[in-house]
């Protein structure tokens, strides 16, 4: 089984921008701020938030330079 025989999750992903990374992190973002609303604000729930948005940020600048 793989993430895009999930039903809902493999529905996204048919629909979304045919990559695969970007179709991820389109995903996970509303998932980590589900995590930082039902944990809390702390040095981890940060953390994962900078490193998410650091992450989407350089994909879309390397995916934007390389085509």
């Amino acid at each position: 089984m793989n993430v895009g025989d999930v039903p809902i999750v493999g529905e996204l992903l048919e629909a979304g921008a045919e990559d695969r990374v970007f179709d991820s992190l389109l995903l996970i973002g509303p998932l980590l701020i589900l995590v930082i609303a039902l944990v809390g604000r702390s040095r981890l729930t940060t953390g994962l938030a900078a490193a998410y948005v650091g992450f989407f940020a350089a994909y879309v600048l390397f995916r934007g330079v390389r085509t």
